[in-house]
């Protein structure tokens, strides 16, 4: 029984009589359905994540993800979501196989707790003129708090007067600058020096660079920028569902903290008394702390969320994760 809280009845009886809305629970789960590429350039790393969040009280499972284009190819992050948590379609664009421009349809099947498909679109156009080496910027893990570096090779053919003149980030604890490196015979080369800075938050990067260039048909080049930012502090499970529960019942579920050196829990709140926290033994210094958090479930029905606040001594600013619960009725 698909158990979304509110629509319980009418979803299960429009799955029986309306076959399309059997379809549209599942199309519900995803943030967007397109996305367009753009110009590429020819060996650059182009991926797009088609993020869906599971909606419902029943665990989804995504089958297979197919593609109609031989021109892009895609994976499954998490095929297997649980209530609240999320995965991704990730369609890579093949430019390294492929030029001009293509475009691909994106069968996604889910097998659980009912059959749906959900069709997704890509497009681009792969550049012949433009290469970038490697296809993306990739950062390794990189400490929080700490600047660092990466370089790329851009190279143009065709045009002798060819020029970047701006990168433009859609991050703002990324910049780049391009620095030419050589101009003959028609190429021109540019080593790409990208940075990610000290204040960039913890967390996976996926970003774009746009290198702005005089070639009026193509004045943009897309630059991929990818990699991860560890936090010295993190905290497991990056959300916590607290479960379904009745009018009054109490759960308890547990947070993990831990760091690269002892440190010490200050506090946790959340600014809701319904959540109450353990820390009796996190004032000590420990590189690993269990708290214990429990919920007592209020009156009133249906989701209840909110955000989870941890300070500690470790010298960097407050983490912070959702928290999640359904309170129900008995059915």
């Amino acid at each position: 029984m698909l158990r979304k809280l509110g629509l319980s009845w009418l979803v299960l009886g429009c799955l029986v009589a309306w076959p399309c809305f059997g379809q549209e629970w599942a199309r519900k789960m995803f943030k967007t359905y397109e996305h367009d590429f753009g110009k590429v350039a020819k060996d650059a790393k182009s991926e797009y994540r088609f993020v869906f969040e599971n909606l419902y009280l029943e665990d989804v499972h995504i089958a297979s993800a197919v593609p109609s284009c031989g021109c892009t190819s895609v994976r499954i992050e998490n095929p297997l979501v649980k209530t609240y948590e999320s995965g991704a379609i990730v369609a890579h664009f093949n430019t390294d196989t492929f030029q001009g421009p293509h475009g691909a349809t994106l069968t996604v099947t889910i097998d659980k707790p009912y059959y749906a498909q959900v069709q997704l679109q890509v497009k681009g156009d792969i550049r012949t003129d433009t290469t970038v080496e490697p296809g993306s910027v990739q950062f390794p893990s990189v400490d929080q708090g700490t600047a660092y570096d990466q370089k790329v090779t851009v190279t143009h053919a065709g045009q002798n007067d060819w020029q970047i003149l701006q990168v433009n980030s859609s991050n703002p604890h990324i910049s780049a600058k391009a620095v030419e490196t050589s101009r003959s015979y028609g190429q021109v080369s540019y080593q790409l020096v990208v940075r990610v800075n000290a204040s960039t938050p913890a967390g996976y990067l996926n970003d774009h660079l746009v290198l702005v260039t005089n070639d009026a048909s193509n004045p943009q080049v897309p630059v991929l920028v990818e990699g991860q930012v560890v936090s010295t502090i993190t905290v497991s499970p990056a959300s916590l569902f607290m479960g379904v529960v009745q009018p009054g019942q109490k759960v308890t579920k547990q947070l993990v903290i831990k760091g690269k050196k002892p440190f010490r829990v200050l506090s946790i709140s959340c600014g809701d008394k319904s959540f109450e926290f353990d820390t009796a033994g996190a004032k000590t210094p420990k590189d690993l702390h269990l708290i214990p958090v429990t919920f007592v479930a209020g009156s009133d029905l249906g989701k209840v969320t909110k955000n989870i606040k941890i300070v500690t001594d470790a010298g960097q600013g407050a983490s912070e994760l959702a928290a999640y619960a359904v309170v129900a009725t008995a059915q």
